[in-house]
């Protein structure tokens, strides 16, 4: 989304070994890269099968609508140094790496960032880590399971974008969470998924009070950007 991230104050923390990586990342972390563009064979073939505008227009009885529906986005992917955990983002951003401390670093966090200089998403991938949860309201807007984590231990990992409400806050979401998120009172928990020795943890960065109500939200979600950041949860895999 757009702006500066701003965290409320009731969402859940992080604890051991994640806060410490949190706080390295913060201190004294570096940036290895700003990773250039290249698109996947498989993106491109896709651009390149799908109809330029102007046949697709031509083609149909409706060419208004035809003209209106979104093209095929190319994406690149990005793969950990660690070589296990990778995620596809659009052709046109950039993904700048963080390492925590030590040599090697264990920790790792991947910063997507939109054509226009947004952060837009972060992907963590480290030391196993705790999470402190919190009543909620919840309304779930959507959520899938994501393929390509499919293999890892339960509860399984979903791609989710839904508002929990606590007292008069609302706190909207998109990111991976571990297992399906249920509407109605609960829990607000940080999505940790375990994934070999360790886990990923995959939040779009929204601003405070992104949406001025749900209808806004399910907007949102419908247009480029949400479907971009959609897309790029549900393809975090790890082998």
């Amino acid at each position: 989304m757009k702006g500066t991230l701003m965290r409320p104050a009731f969402r859940a923390p992080f604890v051991s070994a994640l806060a410490a990586a949190a706080l390295s990342l913060a201190g004294c972390g570096a940036v290895v890269s700003a990773v250039p563009s290249s698109t996947s064979p498989a993106a491109s073939a896709t651009a390149s099968a799908s109809p330029s505008p102007s046949a697709t227009a031509s083609a149909s009885p409706n060419p208004s609508a035809s003209a209106s529906a979104p093209a095929p986005a190319e994406l690149n992917t990005y793969t950990f140094p660690n070589g296990h955990v990778s995620f596809k983002y659009p052709a046109g951003w950039k993904v700048e790496l963080f390492t925590g401390s030590g040599s090697p670093s264990e920790s790792a966090t991947a910063t997507v960032i939109d054509a226009s200089g947004t952060e837009q998403a972060t992907v963590y991938s480290g030391p196993v880590a705790d999470g402190v949860s919190h009543p909620v309201t919840r309304t779930v807007f959507e959520s899938a399971p994501v393929p390509g984590l499919a293999a890892q231990p339960a509860p399984a990992a979903h791609y989710a974008f839904y508002v929990d409400r606590m007292d008069t806050n609302a706190t909207y979401r998109m990111h991976l969470a571990a297992g399906a998120p249920k509407p109605g009172q609960g829990s607000a928990l940080d999505g940790i998924i375990r994934a070999g020795n360790g886990v990923i943890l995959a939040d779009v960065k929204f601003i405070e009070k992104p949406f001025a109500n749900d209808a806004a939200a399910k907007s949102w979600l419908a247009g480029t950007e949400g479907q971009a950041l959609k897309a790029l949860l549900l393809s975090i895999s790890y082998s």
